[in-house]
């Protein structure tokens, strides 16, 4: 047991420098790309990236099986690495979009990885306070960084920002590299093909509902890290420092919500209700993005602020309820559940690609609101663990 807190304690550590390093070029990657080649084209870009990683994903399994998740572990890290001084440094449009999804496949897969550490070392009883533990940790790290950024960009380039990116990886790479008998993989996963682990998926209605959920949940971070900057920067014309206090700000339910959410969730309430309330304020606040004309960045740290307690709500419960149903064997639900991730990036990119034809970018934040509404649908037909 105190092995395990200790292991714990590492990976949370982990995940908080890892988080940085993926969070700190997160929310300007669709202004660099559209500085490089315009508007229309940051869809092509998240779009190809995402039908790459979505076809590692669903292979990720094998891999983990033949090589052990800790040595997969270490080789995404030196891809993301070396990917990241690539793509910023080249002039080729092909090759920029190349290391673009190296780059983007690889920090997905890595945050696999951590799922399976994390698991390895997690009771039933006690998932809500891991997971959310884990997951506070990582979104500090995430609330940290768009200060960073809106201060740095007054000096720097967009470009110096992936380089800052890169050197967080080098401490999480030699932690991984020093702690090689902890995190060793002695795992017996559970042997099974793409197809097998769809049908199971699906022909279970409760592992079918809370894919469903975090479909939509990462389609509102699609859109909220591509092109929410995007329409308050270049429509609005809030300035890039002004930005990251307001992100600042709209990330801290993350920190604050999250762990109260999973305790509540092991020993009060179920996650079916906790679901229903971060759905219902999450539809509410995307509407609001839609409908508010302000240029006020206290309006809009606002209804960010509150559009994230909808989230952090949701993500605390999916996150509880999905690992309190499978364990670190099921290796091929893990990741077709993480399949989620890059499925949201493609149906959100072929949406924007076709909504902006035809309207201006706030009405994304319509059509997103409207489809946000299936996510209560789902929650209250998900049955409550025990």
């Amino acid at each position: 047991m105190v092995e395990s807190k200790k292991n714990l304690s590492l990976l949370y550590l982990l995940g908080f420098i890892l988080a940085v390093s993926t969070a700190l070029p997160s929310y300007i990657q669709s202004t660099f790309i559209q500085n490089s080649v315009g508007l229309r084209w940051v869809s092509l870009f998240f779009g190809g990236a995402m039908v790459a990683t979505l076809v590692a994903t669903i292979y990720f399994p094998h891999l983990i099986r033949k090589f052990t998740n800790y040595y997969l572990a270490l080789a995404l890290l030196v891809i993301n690495f070396i990917s990241i001084p690539l793509m910023v440094t080249i002039h080729s449009v092909f090759w920029f979009f190349i290391f673009f999804i190296s780059f983007t496949v690889s920090i997905n897969l890595i945050w696999i990885n951590m799922d399976m550490f994390v698991e390895t070392y997690s009771l039933n009883k006690n998932t809500g306070a891991i997971r959310t533990t884990y997951f506070t940790l990582m979104n500090l790290g995430w609330m940290v960084s768009p200060l960073a950024v809106g201060y740095l960009l007054r000096v720097v380039s967009y470009g110096f920002i992936f380089w800052l990116a890169a050197l967080f990886l080098i401490p999480a790479f030699l932690i991984f590299l020093s702690q090689k008998a902890r995190f060793r993989d002695q795992t017996k996963y559970e042997k099974g093909n793409v197809k097998a682990a769809v049908v199971g998926m699906w022909c279970n209605s409760s592992l079918r509902l809370i894919f469903f959920v975090s479909f939509l949940l990462r389609l509102f971070y699609t859109f909220a890290v591509v092109y929410v900057p995007i329409y308050l920067n270049q429509n609005l014309g809030f300035s890039w420092s002004v930005i990251g206090i307001m992100f600042t700000f709209m990330l801290m339910p993350f920190v604050l919500l999250e762990i109260p959410a999973g305790l509540l969730a092991d020993k009060y309430l179920g996650e079916k209700e906790i679901l229903i309330v971060g759905f219902s304020i999450l539809v509410i606040t995307t509407f609001l993005m839609f409908f508010t004309h302000s240029v006020s960045p206290i309006v809009w740290g606002l209804i960010l602020f509150f559009s994230r307690c909808g989230a952090a709500l949701v993500e605390a419960m999916q996150e509880t309820y999905f690992f309190k149903i499978v364990d670190v064997p099921d290796v091929n639900f893990i990741n077709l559940f993480r399949t989620a991730n890059p499925l949201s990036y493609l149906a959100a990119s072929a949406l924007a690609a076709l909504l902006l034809v035809f309207f201006p970018i706030h009405y994304l934040f319509l059509f997103l609101a409207i489809i946000l509404l299936s996510g209560i649908y789902f929650a209250c037909r998900l049955k409550d663990t025990a």
